[in-house]
């Protein structure tokens, strides 16, 4: 592994923000699908509707790609700001500036002794600062947000491919919403030690209403 590479745990994206894409892309196809009349609505408006979400998600996909790699690139290069103004300070300043920067939690279980061995330790590895330029892996975990926003999209129009009846299709295209929902909420609350089976059901109640509120407003 080069100086500049970082290891990455969890391979492009954490699990935190490959969940949290799904869901995004989940709500924007479930506006389209929640627009359709279960009573009113035939076979043309349903292949418009897919059009529709599938066109939104690439949108969508594309902008949060994008928006990913301007995030990554405004952290590092505040940490290299970080680092500079450190450089600069005396021990006290640089405290300071490390306590400023780090979670509260966090800081504030940190004595002086503790945040002046972080600022050593910084100060140690200044001259091989993480680049602030993007590279390859940046551009994969893009690539992956973009994905997930897209592929969110088709559990919940698959109904509509196989059921003919259009009213059914919209059913169960409800029902998998719910269950994806449910299920991303289990796998947050997996992941930051929640309640799993409470969260599940939290996340769908309120991914429901989240897209019920969407539609009244015209989303």
């Amino acid at each position: 592994m080069g100086q500049d590479e970082q290891p990455r745990k969890w391979g492009v994206l954490e699990p935190i923000d490959r969940i949290t894409e799904v869901i995004f892309g989940l709500l924007m196809a479930m506006t389209f699908i929640g627009s359709l009349s279960v009573a009113t609505a035939g076979r043309e408006d349903a292949r418009l509707m897919l059009i529709a979400a599938f066109g939104c998600n690439l949108a969508w996909g594309l902008a949060d790609a994008v928006i990913y790699l301007l995030r990554t690139w405004t952290e590092r290069t505040r940490s290299r700001t970080l680092l500079a103004r450190m450089q600069a300070s005396e021990g006290s300043q640089g405290r300071s500036l490390i306590a400023a920067a780090l979670p509260a939690r966090i800081s504030l279980a940190l004595d002086e002794d503790g945040l002046e061995v972080l600022r050593q330790r910084m100060l140690r590895d200044a001259a091989r600062p993480i680049p602030a330029r993007l590279g390859l892996d940046d551009f994969k975990a893009a690539l992956a947000t973009f994905l997930l926003v897209v592929l969110a999209t088709f559990p919940v129009v698959i109904p509509f491919l196989l059921i003919d009846t259009t009213a059914t299709a919209i059913r169960v295209s409800h029902l998998v919403a719910l269950a994806m929902l449910y299920l991303a909420g289990w796998l947050l609350a997996r992941y930051s030690g929640g309640r799993t089976q409470l969260t599940g059901v939290v996340l769908a109640a309120v991914g429901a209403a989240l897209i019920l509120a969407i539609i009244a407003l015209g989303g």
